[in-house]
């Protein structure tokens, strides 16, 4: 049925037509996402707590290195690399739409049946991370790095860390709208088999142009909810497949199945 699903968005436009979703849809998805973590909280939380401990060591060697502003570039950096991890919460999704019971290793699974365009969107994902983390420690070298620490330099501190993560923020955004507007929708696209890989990012980048100002909003509720729960991390086990199944919903609402439900 996916080869099917494929080869006929190939030949036709209609499957990868984006349709319109407006702010009362990202309101509906974000209730079915946490209708669909109270289904499978176990699953949802085991998996998102691979992520939450990355997350704990990351923030603990910031600590320990001394360069605690630098924790805050780092928990938004996950919006970069985000997306290409939610497809075992999708896989969750699905089968849990099929009145099945979905177990963690079915995420797991999901990986390992992911087609090899979705490993290159992730490679791009980790591409511009790196690029976001670069340019985020060359910043903090400038704005606060300091080979000595004196009573004027604490001082001063506080003010250069504020303008070192609005500066930082102000980067980091240009780099999250490539990756929104690159991944939002290629990677479910993919995740189904629904498209190949220049299809899929073709479409999700039509989708969020066509959405502009409500791609914007959703993308604020992701990155605000998500930055929030990596500094509260034992929040992050619910937020994040919350998120990830809410992105679901709405990547269906915005390039629906056929009428006959084929997937």
């Amino acid at each position: 049925m996916n080869a099917a699903l494929t080869e006929e968005a190939g030949t036709s436009g209609t499957l990868l037509t984006p349709q319109k979703f407006s702010t009362a849809d990202i309101t509906d998805a974000l209730l079915v996402g946490w209708r669909s973590f109270r289904a499978l909280p176990a699953a949802s939380m085991a998996f998102a707590g691979l992520f939450a401990l990355i997350g704990l060591v990351v923030i603990a060697a910031v600590g320990e290195f001394g360069i605690s502003p630098m924790a805050l570039p780092f928990a938004g950096g996950f919006m970069l690399v985000g997306p290409a991890l939610l497809t075992g919460f999708f896989r969750l999704a699905a089968i849990l739409a099929e009145g099945r019971k979905p177990r963690l290793f079915d995420a797991f699974v999901a990986f390992v049946h992911a087609p090899p365009g979705l490993w290159l969107v992730a490679l791009l994902c980790a591409f511009l991370f790196l690029i976001w983390i670069t340019d985020a420690a060359i910043l903090y070298t400038v704005m606060i790095g300091a080979d000595h620490h004196d009573l004027a330099w604490f001082i001063n501190l506080q003010g250069r860390a504020v303008a070192f993560e609005l500066w930082g923020m102000l980067m980091g955004s240009v780099l999250a709208f490539i990756i929104l507007a690159v991944s939002a929708f290629s990677v479910p696209l993919l995740h189904e088999h629904r498209a190949s890989l220049v299809q899929a990012v073709n479409a999700s980048v039509r989708a969020v142009f066509s959405n502009f100002l409500t791609c914007i909003a959703w993308g604020l509720v992701l990155t605000g909810a998500t930055v929030l729960s990596i500094v509260l991390l034992p929040l992050f086990t619910v937020v994040l497949p919350v998120l990830a199944y809410a992105s679901f919903d709405l990547y269906r609402k915005v390039f629906p199945l056929l009428e006959n439900g084929g997937k």
